[in-house]
């Protein structure tokens, strides 16, 4: 049964609702547990701290990494930041210059451009059709000077999945730092930092079910340690690399979100996956011409990006908005009018890039749901098609 008291969600991408077992696990270290966690030298604190680094623990495990290898962020945003920046001003007397793609997040796109700022060398790759980076290219993109690659492992608008094994064997074997924005990825495909060669890995809480504020840089430690500058300073907290009193509640979030996605995530990518196809085979009988966006199966379970021809994606959202929550793509840009800069990198144009549209599954979605979205997508795109041709 559909609740008709709201619309259907399914904008899981730009954020996921906690957990209510997450939400248990928090509510103590708002009013029982509040210590501070740096503040050690009384039973207070050490709880706090405990809580903390079993939070850790939790994060390194879904990840194939350490505990003493996830340094503690308010979300992916800062982490990216950290990763970019501090490693680059940690390198300098090494190289400066950084590769990435055009199809980046913003949060990666604009500390590279700071970084161009400060007088360092950025190299903006292309992607094919379907939002992938070619491995020739980047191969031959590598110079003596490069002393990080940032890519990330998902695309937050079109899905596409990044090969990240390869990526990562490329930027080991020239002796580069590989950096991956894994925000979309973690906690619905696999991720295994040492399997994939990554050094430097970016996630927040708020998409996969945990709570909004707090995030994770993974940063190797094994092997040749990677090291970073901190980006903020007063304290030396998380190894010195992230200064500022930590949020204990929203880290205990974090963890025990990771905590279940680990155990969770195989039975809930067949499940999301099961109706992201569900949905586009019913699209495609429903609509004519609509194509996918992104790669046919090289994606995340529970995306789907459609190209509608001849319909305004944001005439769409309006006439949908009582009914569906949807989007257009990113939810850190949806207050410009510009095209998609994810889907411009296509190759398709301005045209394909404003009609089209982001349906993100999740937990709560189900066929009911997908059916009835598919039903009045279809009405619509029906409707301003009829609009334009009068």
């Amino acid at each position: 049964m559909l609740d008709a008291s709201r619309p259907v969600y399914m904008d899981y991408h730009a954020t996921t609702p906690v957990d209510e077992r997450v939400v248990r696990a928090m509510l103590p270290y708002f009013t029982d547990v509040f210590a501070n966690a740096a503040s050690v030298d009384h039973e207070a604190g050490a709880q706090a701290n405990a809580a903390v680094e079993a939070a850790r623990d939790h994060v390194a495990r879904l990840l194939g990494a350490r505990s003493d290898e996830i340094v503690f962020t308010s979300g992916a945003t800062e982490a990216d930041n950290l990763a970019i920046l501090g490693a680059t001003e940690k390198l300098a007397d090494k190289g400066n210059h950084v590769i990435t793609t055009v199809a980046e997040h913003k949060a990666v796109l604009d500390a590279c451009k700071h970084l161009e700022r400060l007088g360092k060398r950025v190299t903006y790759l292309p992607v094919d059709a379907y939002g992938r980076v070619n491995l020739d290219e980047l191969r031959e993109a590598i110079t003596n000077e490069t002393v990080l690659i940032s890519i990330m492992a998902a695309n937050n608008e079109i899905g596409t999945v990044a090969p990240l094994a390869e990526i990562g064997a490329i930027a080991r074997e020239r002796g580069v730092l590989f950096h991956t924005d894994a925000t979309q990825a973690v906690g619905y495909i696999d991720i295994d930092v040492v399997k994939q060669h990554i050094d430097l890995l970016s996630l927040s809480a708020h998409k996969f079910y945990g709570p909004k504020g707090v995030g994770a840089l993974y940063v190797r430690k094994r092997g040749k340690r990677v090291r970073l500058a901190p980006q903020l300073h007063g304290g030396g907290h998380e190894r010195g690399m992230r200064s500022g009193t930590l949020n204990v509640p929203g880290i205990v979030g974090l963890g025990a979100a990771a905590d279940i996605a680990r155990k969770e995530r195989e039975a809930l990518a067949a499940r999301l996956r099961h109706l992201r196809d569900r949905l586009w085979h019913a699209l495609q009988a429903a609509v004519p011409g609509v194509e996918l966006n992104g790669h046919p199966t090289e994606r995340l379970p529970h995306n789907l990006s459609v190209f509608i021809p001849g319909v305004e994606s944001r005439s769409l959202l309006v006439q949908t908005k009582r009914d569906v929550a949807l989007s257009t793509g990113s939810a850190c840009t949806t207050a410009s009018v510009e095209p998609s800069h994810v889907l411009l990198a296509l190759g398709f144009g301005e045209n394909r890039a404003h009609q089209s549209v982001r349906f993100g599954l999740g937990r709560g979605t189900t066929e009911a749901e997908v059916d009835f979205v598919a039903a009045r997508v279809a009405d619509a795109a029906a409707r301003l098609r009829q609009l334009v041709a009068s």
